[in-house]
């Protein structure tokens, strides 16, 4: 199995973590929301059927992005990520708009809770296990370069910081009797999240149109260039990158001598393809080379 095909195989493994971390904090908050009857923890179970459809989303996403390049997606299909991380923004408004719509119903006809601290508890629960795999999420997002991983942590991370407020104004709720405040946590929770889902779509927009490199990437590219062009007397210039998914893409212009041979040229270019691939694994460069003579005249 090569390198690709292992890292593929554990960025699987680890959606189907989410998957089932996200169906078991579904039971957990949808049996806080029902014996307490609050929206702000049925606010919190909508979220977390959000993760669990962006968590399968991503895992059919990656799976596409994995497939090799073929006649009709010559350079592979890495974008695939960004496409459900887009999906999951999607998802993030429709739960918004469910939250807002439920909140409002009940901040109009205020109702007493009940069961809070068996609510507390289950949500807690559930807080702790989106903690887990979200920052589990995160670590192999940026380890394996998946903006499936990334988006899917992040959103888990975000999720937490919401339950941990719910649980708050619930809390506060039992101690002062203001049932109003639990409609209100509610809207301020779909506040949030619609937050959460503008910042994602906006990020995998960027991606999808073709983001350059970050730019701790290209300064490794950049590095392995100065090196190359020290050494072999070569001058390369128009240095573009572009993102897609996990792979990196590398495109430049090298001026050679024009008394070189091609086959040298040739040459000298395959072996700065793989000073930067060893310096920048996954990555494809796609050098032109052009003689001195031509590019200054």
């Amino acid at each position: 199995m090569t390198s690709h095909a292992k890292e593929q195989k554990i960025i699987e493994r680890f959606l189907l973590l989410s998957i089932a971390a996200a169906i078991l904090t579904i039971a957990l908050k949808s049996a806080a929301a029902y014996l307490t009857g609050s929206v702000g923890f049925f606010s919190d179970a909508l979220e977390s059927v959000v993760n669990l459809v962006a968590a399968i989303v991503a895992l059919i996403a990656t799976r596409i992005a994995a497939k090799p390049a073929d006649a009709n997606h010559n350079f592979g299909h890495g974008k695939s990520e960004y496409v459900s991380a887009l999906v999951e923004g999607a998802m993030i408004f429709v739960a918004a708009a469910m939250i807002i719509y439920t909140a409002i119903g009940r901040l109009l006809d205020p109702a007493p809770l009940e069961q809070v601290g068996i609510g507390l508890f289950l949500s807690i629960a559930a807080t702790l296990i989106n903690l887990g795999v979200g920052l589990a999420l995160l670590k192999a997002g940026k380890q394996y370069r998946s903006a499936a991983l990334n988006a899917d942590g992040h959103h888990l991370l975000t999720d937490v910081w919401t339950t941990v407020g719910v649980v708050a104004g619930i809390a506060a709720v039992a101690f002062t009797g203001w049932f109003w405040l639990d409609p209100v946590i509610a809207l301020l929770v779909g506040v949030n999240i619609l937050w959460t889902g503008y910042k994602l779509l906006q990020q995998s927009l960027s991606n999808l149109i073709s983001e350059a490199l970050p730019p701790e990437d290209v300064d490794v590219v950049k590095a392995a260039i100065t090196d190359f062009e020290a050494e072999h007397g070569v001058t390369i210039e128009d240095l573009k990158t572009v993102a897609s998914g996990r792979q990196r893409f590398v495109y430049m212009i090298m001026t050679v001598p024009g008394e070189w041979t091609v086959e040298y040229a040739h040459e000298l270019a395959d072996a700065l393809e793989a000073a930067i691939d060893n310096a920048l694994p996954n990555s494809q460069s796609m050098i032109h080379t052009e003689p001195r003579t031509l590019a200054t005249a």
